[in-house]
């Protein structure tokens, strides 16, 4: 890997005009890239679609994880070459993006590497290529815009098969009827009719909880702690007409600005002490108890205890229900439910800055216990997903694929423009959602419009797209092999389908045979295709720029 400045080209003596420069160190720095990045492409390549395999990822701490999501198993890879990391962050730029097809993108640029090194022995200049597929990458855009079907957020029906085309290629594959509805109905419950297109998924909060099995899962139209009521001193588990504050300060004795020792050798000054700490928590509580508040939730505190076995004593005998420990990046998500203010002193608690709920009660759950709040007065555009799960592996993979199906349908992300804003973040001009066939219709279709393409064009640019026309017929290919079928057979037979005009036709996997993918509810939302092309053909363009790696200390 360690390089040096290029060497000095030799040149011929016998002519003043010719000469000849040495390129095979560029292009020996060029094929190792590419190969490095291809491996790294072959590595998921198995986990791609409903029948792909999953990985089993073991790290140095003993964490397993068995997941066949690309851009988790990326993340999790020690990749060490540096255009081959380039591929992790592309499967990073497509979670981002559209939160699903993170395999697909990362399979599509090594089959895009293996056409531009087909090209390169052929002596295609680089330039060339990348030029190449530049051009490619906007028509196939524009092939995949006529695709596409138009959709209304009303929809129901159509974003459930777009959800569930998601969840068909997760470990919980088999629970997809139970999760797509679940995750349309979260969606379509934080979203504003005023604002269709700006859905925050931080306004979806997912709990895991351990036991049950996945069947379990369930909507809940309020919040969920996973943590037990603190009824040390006897309080109550259970409130109905709840007033709900949450409030910021400690309900425990205030502790001297600077760490310093106070020495009491009298027993008379100790009870007086302690008499004065008594007096505090009972002069707070009793305001708390004024305003009419029957439910605390405490933030967590860094500085001192928020409450102490005593302040708990206090609470009690005032029938105030108590969940202490709420994190402090959860208060802005239970603020916004509860439709209340968080409270950050004694002095400003007041009645106005209450949340109302018919419901607070600990309920007995798998191994443990939950505190749900149902029946919110004027709640939030939130809403609260709880998972079950039989394992820690099974409850994890059911997080990821849930937040990849919500990503897939959230409403702005139907929506494509040819315009990038970094950190992935889409701000859309257009306010048309659209969705597209799956089961590998849209990469056989912009194949064969992209193969009779090249054939108008002239020259070097014509061979090369003819290439990578042939190249974007790895996802149909893959998807066949990951299923058992004959991948030569099917891929040809859906060329001559797709030749006859029927453009939705694509892989059935689990029938095993070739089906107009549509009438089959397998779709995908525009945005899944069109960035893994995009995002796919830039990162293979930037590879291809690559003529040199120079290390510095």
């Amino acid at each position: 890997m360690a390089a040096v400045a290029p060497a000095p080209a030799p040149r011929g003596s016998s002519s003043k005009t010719e000469s000849y420069t040495d390129t095979k160190r560029r292009d020996d720095v060029r094929q190792a890239n590419i190969l490095a990045a291809r491996a790294v492409a072959d590595a998921v390549r198995t986990s791609l679609g409903p029948k792909g395999m999953d990985k089993m990822i073991a790290s140095a701490n003993g964490e397993v994880i068995i997941t066949n999501d690309g851009a988790t198993i990326l993340n999790k890879m020690e990749v060490l070459q540096p255009a081959a990391k380039m591929l992790v962050d592309l499967s990073r730029s497509q979670d981002a993006a559209a939160g699903d097809g993170t395999t697909t993108v990362v399979v599509l640029a090594g089959s895009l590497l293996r056409g531009s090194l087909s090209l390169l022995s052929a002596g295609v200049h680089p330039t060339a290529v990348s030029d190449a597929l530049h051009r490619l990458a906007l028509r196939a855009v524009d092939i995949l815009h006529g695709m596409a079907i138009p959709l209304e957020l009303s929809d129901r029906d159509a974003l459930i098969k777009s959800a569930a085309t998601s969840l068909n290629s997760k470990v919980v594959s088999q629970y997809s009827s139970l999760l797509a509805p679940l995750a349309v109905d979260a969606v379509l419950s934080v979203v504003d009719p005023a604002h269709p297109d700006l859905v925050d998924l931080r306004d979806v909060k997912i709990v895991k909880k351990l036991g049950g099995t996945v069947d379990d899962t369930e909507l809940v139209k309020g919040l969920v702690f996973d943590k037990k009521v603190s009824h040390s001193a006897g309080g109550p588990t259970r409130v109905e007409n709840a007033k709900i504050a949450v409030i910021q300060f400690q309900i425990s004795p205030p502790k001297t600005d600077i760490e310093q020792s106070i020495v009491v050798s009298d027993y008379t000054q100790m009870d007086r002490i302690l008499r004065e700490e008594r007096n505090y928590i009972l002069g707070m509580v009793k305001k708390i108890k004024a305003t009419g508040c029957n439910v605390l939730l405490i933030q967590k505190s860094i500085l001192r205890d928020a409450v102490t076995d005593l302040s708990l004593h206090y609470l009690a005998k005032a029938k105030i229900l108590v969940i202490k420990d709420v994190e402090r990046d959860e208060i802005e998500f239970v603020t916004k439910t509860l439709n209340c203010l968080p409270i950050a002193n004694i002095e400003h608690f007041r009645e106005e800055k209450l949340g109302f709920a018919n419901c607070v009660e600990e309920v007995s759950i798998g191994d443990g216990k939950i505190v749900k709040i149902t029946g919110i007065k004027d709640m939030g555009r939130t809403t609260t997903v709880l998972v079950r799960g039989s394992n820690q592996l099974v409850l994890d993979e059911a997080e990821r694929s849930l937040h990849d199906a919500l990503c897939v349908l959230k409403p702005k992300e139907f929506i494509w423009t040819p315009i990038y804003i970094l950190h992935g973040m889409l701000r859309c001009l257009v306010n048309k959602k659209f969705l597209i066939a799956g089961g590998g219709a849209p990469e056989i279709e912009m194949s064969r419009q992209l193969g009779a393409w090249a054939k108008e064009l002239q020259g070097m640019e014509s061979y090369c797209i003819k290439e990578f026309a042939e190249a974007l017929e790895v996802i149909p290919y893959t998807l066949a092999e990951n299923a058992g079928l004959n991948p030569i057979a099917i891929v040809t037979e859906l060329r001559n389908r797709h030749a006859q005009g029927e453009i939705n036709t694509g892989i059935n996997v689990r029938k095993g045979q070739i089906t107009n993918i549509l009438e089959e509810n397998v779709v995908q939302p525009l945005l899944v295709s069109t960035s893994a092309i995009t995002l796919a053909t830039e990162c293979v363009r930037m590879i291809l720029k690559i003529d040199d790696i120079i290390t510095v200390r």
